[in-house]
């Protein structure tokens, strides 16, 4: 049996709040902020960290959850590119590892740490309003669970814990009461960095373990890689609802003359305006991290975002803003055509005058 000495579990929800946010601004408005920056624990480049530095806001946990298990703190992070993410933290140490399983089965989806997550932020973006640009709170939400196991007894190496615990870990990251197969069991595990015999790092889709005495920065890379998530399933959407937009624009009923060239400009202009809004966000949250070198922390950031399909939710990005870029350049070729035609109109008639002034004249 595995008991965990020293430990926590946090559970992370993501929201999107606006465009973006002054950080600046909300260090001004907040009186209590830190800015959170990756510290290595291991040797890494220098410059590994955000830019800019998400902002850091510690809470008393006032709530109680899950039952006997109080919450100890509550943080709250803030993006420059208009994210902001809740981490409710509690105790593991004296519970066994198989004590986690029922622990991920009430996290998975909890609807009642949503809820207080969500009351929080709304809490928040009442006081950094003016720092936010198009403030709004909107409906998805992304959640991610980390386990930290800072030390067990009995100590244990990475390739015992995984033989002999294998199939409880599977279970503690699927939230999984039942026993699982041999196949769901290998695939949970699949996503495993370890750096010396005694470390581990377990990340799946919807939740990690870290066997580490000092797992902090790996914490905040999986849950930067959540809120990575929630903001290109925001912006895939908003994408979805402007293709279905220009779309629209670029199959309403043409209108003759003048009022055919003007009906253009207004699509155009929109079709632009979400053009450039998509393009900045998805540049914003894909170089908010900056990783270089295959160390540690990069390698874990490229492990979750494999588990995540980051990769995928990327092309998909890509694909829609080349589709939206083709619906306007198929608006501004009509609108184009449109004008030579009124100007072919208006040289027709130029001569026409010409011919009649001069006939008249005569």
């Amino acid at each position: 049996m595995v008991t965990i000495r020293a430990g926590t579990c946090t559970a992370t929800f993501a929201f999107e709040v606006g465009q973006s946010i002054d950080l600046d601004q909300c260090e001004r408005l907040l009186s209590t902020t830190v800015r959170q920056t990756i510290r290595p624990s291991r040797r890494a480049p220098a410059h590994f960290s955000y830019r800019p530095a998400a902002l850091r806001l510690t809470q008393a946990a006032g709530e109680q959850f899950l039952g006997t298990r109080g919450c100890t703190s509550v943080h709250l992070v803030l993006y420059d590119f208009g994210a902001a993410a809740v981490g409710f933290t509690f105790p593991l140490a004296g519970a066994t590892l198989a004590a986690l399983i029922p622990l991920s089965d009430q996290l998975y989806g909890n609807q009642d740490l949503q809820t207080a997550a969500r009351q929080r932020i709304e809490s928040l973006l009442a006081t950094v309003r003016p720092a936010v640009t198009r403030p709004r709170l909107a409906e998805v939400v992304e959640d991610y669970v980390v386990f930290e196991l800072e030390s067990v007894t009995p100590a244990v190496d990475t390739e015992s814990l995984l033989r002999d615990q294998g199939s409880t870990l599977a279970q503690v990251l699927r939230g999984e009461l039942t026993s699982l197969s041999t196949q769901e069991i290998g695939d949970a595990l699949a996503g495993t960095l370890s750096v010396s015999p005694t470390d581990l790092a377990i990340v799946d889709w919807n939740a990690a373990v870290l066997l580490d005495p000092d797992p902090e920065e790996a914490r905040l890379v999986l849950e930067f890689a959540n809120v990575q998530l929630l903001e290109l399933r925001w912006l895939d959407a908003e994408l979805d609802a402007a293709l279905e937009e220009a779309y629209d624009r670029l199959t309403q009923r043409r209108r003759g003359g003048l009022a055919g060239v003007r009906l253009h400009t207004p699509d155009l202009d929109r079709i632009g305006e979400l053009q450039a809004d998509a393009a900045i966000l998805f540049e914003r949250v894909s170089n908010a991290l900056k990783l270089v070198g295959d160390q540690y922390l990069s390698r874990l950031y490229r492990l979750v975002s494999g588990r995540l399909h980051l990769a995928d939710w990327d092309a998909g990005i890509v694909r829609k803003l080349d589709t939206l870029e083709g619906i306007y350049g198929k608006l501004n070729d009509r609108a184009t055509a449109r004008r030579l035609e009124v100007l072919e109109w208006i040289v027709i008639l130029l001569i026409a005058f010409e011919i009649v002034l001069s006939l008249v004249q005569g």
